[in-house]
């Protein structure tokens, strides 16, 4: 019987007597597979933002010799022409430290006319251009002379040679090409792969929830690059602390903690876990206009503190949110037309999915996360499994 086939509890066991780590390459458990399953809605049947019907994810890790640790992460909101057939959407900006490309005319119009692509901080507007010509080339684009790309991105120079710019046309191609509906690859994968957050190796991360009928039966689902500090809460658990690793853990004196390592020529043992960044991408078939959609937008931020995120002044903290229902897409060139669209009084149960989905789907990017080796021969460690385990036991956060 292979590790992957047995319960998790049992594989914690087994990891703790033989000292398995996450380069041994056992599989990794998301939240759920722990008991660690955030607020009260149920998720989707793949617990991935596309759950949302007609959402596919793309993804294209670039891993090249010892110093390349990147990728793609593509999100298309339906099946159709994203510039014909435009979909409600909006921003909310937590900390704005970031390069986030479209965001104006997404504010100014409230649509998304492209793709969402996430990349690496110095290879946005080779992604943006790279997607530009992918659109231009599409049936019934021929007479286009503007569209707005909307990328965003996380900062990876700690594993990547960043400056190299190493993501290419044929990377955002592939990831436009290949995105589906099912299951999400999460961890150090597409944009996640070389991302870290509260010290730990970072990644792609997914979750989603159905609202019961009475609440309208509508689906929500989340996506994650998560690449930002703080002191890692999960489930109200102080992992972060109990390991041993948190932001400002140097000046109140704390010590190195499970898995420490040196960083730096003077050997000060604790590695700095304030700064970095987070892109949130919220997916709803709810009929929503672009104003609840920022409403919205804003909850998921709820589910990004929950996590223990303070928003320090280096991290770029970005929601997009859109709605894929069809009756609120807009065509270029439409006429007045009735838009049929949930009203105020019906958000709240969306809210609460938001920033559950949200949080949920951050604990998912650190625990399918693997150890990574990259620029300058430098290893980030994946967030230990079994020592984890045991704290959100002994915090009540799991049973």
């Amino acid at each position: 019987m292979s590790p992957s086939s047995l319960p998790w509890s049992l594989v914690v066991l087994l990891a703790s007597m033989v000292s398995l780590t996450p380069s041994a390459g056992q599989d990794r458990p998301r939240a759920r597979d722990l008991g660690l399953a955030p607020g009260v809605f149920a998720p989707g049947p793949w617990n991935a933002i596309t759950d949302v019907a007609g959402v596919r994810v793309g993804q294209v890790t670039v891993r090249e010799g010892e110093t390349i640790r990147t990728g793609v992460t593509a999100i298309l909101p339906h099946g159709g022409n994203p510039f014909r057939e435009r979909v409600p959407a909006a921003v909310v900006v937590g900390n704005g430290f970031g390069k986030l490309l479209g965001v104006t005319q997404l504010r100014e119009l409230g649509e998304l006319e492209t793709p969402i692509l996430l990349t690496c901080t110095l290879c946005v507007w080779k992604a943006a251009d790279a997607m530009v010509e992918w659109l231009l080339a599409q049936e019934g684009m021929e007479g286009v002379g503007s569209i707005n790309p909307v990328v965003g991105e996380t900062n990876d120079g700690g594993l990547n040679d960043i400056r190299a710019r190493p993501v290419r046309p044929e990377h955002v191609r592939q990831a436009l090409e290949s995105a589906k509906s099912g299951p999400v690859e999460e961890g150090s994968v597409g944009a996640g792969t070389g991302t870290q957050a509260f010290g730990w190796k970072g990644g792609i991360g997914t979750s989603s929830r159905v609202l019961p009928p009475d609440l309208g039966g509508y689906t929500l689902g989340v996506l994650v690059q998560s690449n930002y500090g703080g002191i890692l809460t999960m489930g109200g658990a102080p992992v972060g602390k109990e390991l041993g690793r948190y932001a400002f853990q140097r000046y109140v004196g704390g010590g190195g903690g499970q898995g420490m390592r040196e960083e730096g020529p003077a050997g000060e043992g604790i590695p700095d876990v304030q700064g970095g960044s987070i892109m949130i991408v919220v997916a709803t078939d709810a009929p929503l206009s672009d104003r609840n959609l920022e409403r919205l937008a804003r909850r998921a931020l709820w589910g990004l503190a929950r996590t223990g995120s303070s928003g320090s002044n280096g991290s770029g903290d970005y929601v997009l949110a859109f709605s894929t229902a069809p009756e609120v897409r807009r065509g270029p060139g439409d006429g007045p037309r009735a838009v049929r669209e949930l009203p105020n009084d019906e958000m709240s149960g969306l809210f609460q999915a938001a920033i559950e989905a949200t949080e949920e789907a951050i604990y998912n990017s650190l625990l399918k996360a693997t150890d990574v080796t990259g620029r300058g021969g430098r290893t980030v460690q994946a967030l230990p499994i079994p020592e984890t385990v045991e704290i959100l036991r002994r915090y009540g956060a799991i049973r």
